[in-house]
């Protein structure tokens, strides 16, 4: 029988594997509030010994108007926006949030510190740059407002939340900040032997570890460490802080450098630590870093230093393979008879065996690396969530247009034997963006605890409202329920304000509370004095603030 498929019908594009159709048939079975054991994983994000978002909501509509709108009976507070004062020392806010993490204190729901990436800046905070270049003042901004912020949050007695800031842990963490390095590039010739470095930023997405610190992705970093005339190799890392302990700051090299989105941990069966990474950028690669020692929780904070002792692999996708990045693999396959170099590298044979000397050179030029072994190059990896009730991992491809994915999709990978330390995979294409499903250019994920995935898109300022992007309108937030009456059902919980994406969803643990950035609303904006967005709507502000939002209105049940 025919079935006409519903436009937010999300799960659109399943694929035919045997795992594929059991999933369409049992409506992600799996997906049902209950973590395998076998499948621990950074679960931050999920109430498990709290009961479970239920009641869900009424859809909004998608709109074109310069509001942040959510749902009949869901309200949202602003806690913090550009320039805001953070602490007694008198630290602003930075610019352009992103990835948020919420870590309890004590325990509590209604106060904890909350971690938040500053990817880039913009002209509200540069005015006119003249003849291109940065004054002293304004490049020393550019490094101020980017990289992270750490605050103290909490939920007054009458449910507003709000900012402390009389925190004793609130801090910037930015590009005047010194790192430590880990891993084989620390003290290589590939970062200028150098063993620590100055600053972090571009920092866009991120993850939880098992031991609760935050990895944070550097992303798209060239321009700031240009400017600033920094070190391009000093960049490109994913970094680690301990939000409760500022002397905590580290780089790790064995990770990969390169246009980082975010992480997500994981543990294969045998513990070792897994992460999976994506390089967002157009025809760029998936990776994952399997750690040669293993996870022990009574070590605490100094797990991290799995981090620096593994492997990295890049998928193969055509093949199903994760292939391990290092430097004999790569000199093996660039000493090969008749080897040519990948389409989207550039260098010829010799120039390749000289910039490819040790584990370092490797690491440090990752996507290059990655290529010459037989990466599969894919449509911008941006977010990827390692779900924890099935361990199926869940890629967010958000578009490529070099090859007609206009709209974008997201992936899902069956690692073998259902272990993340798995050398074998099987995939499909979950769920795909276009008129079908109701969303365009998937980015960031979550999971709530019914198992329902959260999904925020990211259309270009440029592309919102215009042709095949109109019926979209600004960009949105997601929920697809994976059981019950609405199962396999995208429906659209929240429209950002003009120009905006909505970045970073970090439930807390009671799932009473969900914590998301508004990024660059009136980015489009040419004429200082007249903005395309003024959110959050200050009275008396003439610009807008990018800044982060506690949603509340939850019922859990």
């Amino acid at each position: 029988m025919e079935k006409k498929i519903d436009r937010r019908t999300f799960l659109s594009y399943l694929g035919t594997g045997a795992a594929a159709l059991a999933t369409a048939s049992a409506g992600l079975g799996l997906l049902e509030g209950k973590a395998s054991a076998a499948s621990k994983t950074a679960d931050h994000l999920f109430g498990f010994k709290t009961n479970r978002v239920s009641g869900y909501f009424e859809p909004i509509e998608p709109s074109n108007e310069d509001q942040l709108l959510l749902p009949k009976g869901y309200k949202y507070d602003v806690i913090a926006n550009f320039d805001d004062v953070i602490n007694t020392a008198g630290d602003k806010f930075g610019t352009g949030s992103d990835y948020n993490a919420f870590f309890p204190i004590d325990g509590s729901n209604s106060r904890g510190l909350l971690a938040t990436n500053h990817e880039y800046t913009h002209q509200f905070l540069h005015g006119e740059i003249k003849d291109g270049k940065m004054s002293a003042q304004q490049l020393k901004n550019e490094l101020y407002y980017q990289g992270m912020s750490v605050t103290e949050v909490f939920q007054d007695k009458d449910g507003v939340w709000k900012l402390d800031k009389t925190s004793k842990y609130a801090r910037r963490i930015n590009g005047f900040t010194t790192f430590e390095l880990t891993g084989p590039a620390k003290g290589s010739s590939a970062v200028g032997g150098v063993s620590s470095v100055q600053g972090t930023f571009a920092n866009c997405s991120g993850g939880v570890t098992l031991w609760n610190t935050v990895l944070s992705c550097e992303e798209n970093f060239t321009e700031t460490a240009t400017a600033a005339n920094l070190p391009l190799t000093h960049y490109g890392w994913v970094i680690e802080i301990d939000p409760f302990d500022g002397s905590f700051l580290r780089k790790h090299t064995a990770l990969g450098r390169f246009s980082h989105e975010n992480t997500a941990m994981g543990l294969a069966k045998d513990g070792r630590i897994v992460v999976y990474m994506g390089d967002d950028k157009k025809d760029a690669c998936v990776y994952k870093f399997v750690s040669n020692g293993k996870f022990d929780a009574a070590k605490g904070r100094a797990n991290s230093s799995l981090l620096a002792d593994g492997t990295l692999y890049v998928a193969n996708l055509k093949k199903g393979e994760w292939v391990a990045i290092t430097i004999d693999a790569v000199t093996k396959a660039i000493g090969k008879e008749g080897f040519k170099t990948p389409t989207g590298l550039k260098g010829t044979v010799e120039e390749l065996k000289a910039r490819f000397k040790s584990q370092g050179d490797v690491v440090t030029n990752c996507h290059e690396a990655a290529l010459i072994l037989g990466g599969t190059p894919t449509d911008r990896p941006e977010d990827i969530e390692v779900s924890p009730f099935d361990n199926t991992v869940f890629i967010c491809h958000t578009n490529n247009d070099l090859h007609g994915n206009i709209h974008g999709h997201i992936t899902r990978i069956f690692e073998k034997d259902n272990d993340l330390g798995s050398k074998a995979f099987d995939f499909e294409i979950f769920a795909a963006g276009g008129r079908q499903s109701g969303f365009s250019s998937p980015d960031n994920l979550a999971f709530d605890s019914n198992g329902s995935l959260w999904v925020v898109t990211d259309i270009s300022s440029s592309s919102l409202n215009q042709g095949i992007y109109t019926t979209f309108k600004n960009n949105g937030l997601f929920v697809i329920p994976t059981s019950g009456p609405n199962k396999g059902t995208a429906m659209q919980f929240a429209s950002g304000p003009r120009e905006c994406e909505m970045t970073g969803p970090f439930f807390a643990p009671d799932e009473r509370t969900l914590f998301l950035s508004i990024q660059h609303p009136g980015e489009n904006t040419t004429d200082l004095n007249n903005p395309t967005s003024l959110w959050p709507h200050r009275k008396g502000d003439k610009i807008p603030r990018c800044g982060v939002v506690a949603i509340t209105g939850f019922k859990l049940g």
